[in-house]
């Protein structure tokens, strides 16, 4: 599973003019599922990225997690992640798990997040989405799990 977390003062993901999900301060969380990956997996990509300190304590240092500090996850759906450029100018998405699978992983992520943070929204899987956001730091990490 690939992920690219994006520490935000906020962030929301709107479809056909339309807000599907929005937060405050937190995570906007890009994933891609992988063919390889299962529903443990997707279950340990969320348990890094609620247990990631990133966020600042009273001295400033980063040293808490987005549950410590109550902040949203916006998790929105990106195939483009595993884009492979190695052969040419155009990227092969091949390292992607096919469509259907990927959309169960997805959902999966959602439920299992929703059943460990209060504070979960969404994009549309397979949907085009206009993603807008405040970084924070800017703090962006890369994740991932095998």
């Amino acid at each position: 599973m690939i992920g690219v977390l994006q520490r935000v003062s906020e962030a929301r993901v709107d479809i056909a003019g339309q807000t599907r999900g929005a937060i405050q301060a937190g995570f906007l969380v890009l994933v891609c599922a992988e063919p390889t990956d299962t529903e443990a997996l997707a279950e340990k990509f969320v348990d890094k990225i609620l247990k990631l300190r990133v966020f600042a304590d009273e001295a400033g240092k980063m040293n808490r997690s987005v549950q410590d500090v109550g902040g949203g996850l916006l998790i929105v759906s990106q195939f483009t992640l595993a884009a492979d450029v190695s052969g040419g100018n155009r990227p092969s998405f091949t390292g992607a798990a096919p469509a259907e699978q990927g959309r169960l992983l997805y959902e999966h992520v959602l439920r299992y997040a929703r059943s460990k943070h209060s504070q979960v929204e969404q994009g549309e899987f397979g949907a085009d989405m206009q993603v807008s956001l405040v970084n924070d730091g800017p703090v962006t990490i890369p994740l991932r799990m095998n």
